[in-house]
């Protein structure tokens, strides 16, 4: 079976055809394509699938999944190497197009500069991904307050086509992520899981943020997750449009519009190529085609 691997922002996906597996991807198999010690390894997998017929005038269906093998409907650095693989691989020979995804149709544009623009819809501040017993129904979660391990944060919900957690604070270096992320991707709060952003504000009016992804764990970059902190730090008057985002692996460009529909400018680079061996071919309990 061919992949290939390509990132953004550091943010690593294996990228394969639908029609090219061997076998189920099952949670098993994302795992170990995922492990860098054991596999192939990235931060999940991309898979190129026929559209469904959902999305009228839909080149490509994109599938996400997670290292856990959970599947989100969004992944924005994804996007950005999913659009530049379609036109690497003739898919495409247009510079703006229409991909299906779960979190419905993305409309991805590659410019002349090698960077993709991405129009990632409207943001909102509430959605089924939260629990409205906890905040309210109908009601916008906007500058709300939680309790981890004793800590209470000042949070913002946002769902950009999956679920963002934003919380804004004065470090987000020494920031214990790892022990308060996942305590806050599985509260009760959110019934979806959440993705979590702690945010700075810079004097610039930039936005400095580490995310813990959902069913992931940090990560170098996450694009749905600097277009809901785009969002987020418009609402909240902590940035004006458009939002220069820094993460980890680098920097995204957010414009928020007044009706909050949100597009993400940003880079994905392809990084190698290559077939898997018959071992793990084996290994994944896969047949040589």
């Amino acid at each position: 079976m061919r992949f290939e691997k390509w990132q953004g922002l550091g943010n690593d996906y294996i990228i394969v055809e639908a029609s090219a597996l061997p076998g189920t991807l099952s949670v098993e198999a994302v795992a170990l394509l995922c492990d860098r010690h054991l596999g192939i390894g990235g931060d999940g997998v991309l898979l190129r699938d026929v559209p469904s017929g959902a999305v009228p005038g839909a080149v490509a269906r994109m599938r996400i999944f997670n290292p856990d093998g959970s599947e989100p409907e969004m992944c924005g650095n994804g996007i950005r190497m999913f659009a530049k693989y379609l036109r690497r691989t003739g898919v495409v020979e247009a510079d703006a197009f229409v991909v299906e995804t779960l979190a419905g149709p993305i409309g991805p544009r590659l410019l002349p500069d090698g960077r993709v623009r991405v129009d990632m819809g409207t943001a909102r501040f509430q959605g089924d991904s939260i629990a409205g017993d906890l905040v309210g129904e109908a009601q916008e979660v906007v500058a709300r307050e939680l309790e981890v391990r004793g800590e209470r944060y000042t949070y913002t919900f946002v769902d950009v086509g999956n679920p963002h957690c934003v919380i804004a604070v004065d470090d987000v270096v020494d920031l214990p992520l790892e022990q308060v992320g996942p305590l806050i991707e599985r509260l009760p709060l959110f019934p979806n899981r959440v993705n979590v952003e702690f945010v700075r504000k810079e004097d610039d009016g930039s936005i400095t943020m580490r995310v813990w992804e959902r069913g992931v764990g940090e990560t170098l970059a996450c694009g749905t997750g600097a277009t809901a902190v785009g969002a987020a730090a418009v609402r909240l008057g902590l940035a004006r449009s458009p939002v220069r985002i820094h993460l980890l692996g680098g920097d995204l460009d957010i414009d928020v519009a007044e009706d909050w529909r949100v597009v993400m400018t940003g880079p994905a680079e392809e990084a190698f190529s290559g077939w898997l061996s018959t071992e793990m071919l084996h290994k994944l309990g896969w047949k040589e085609s």
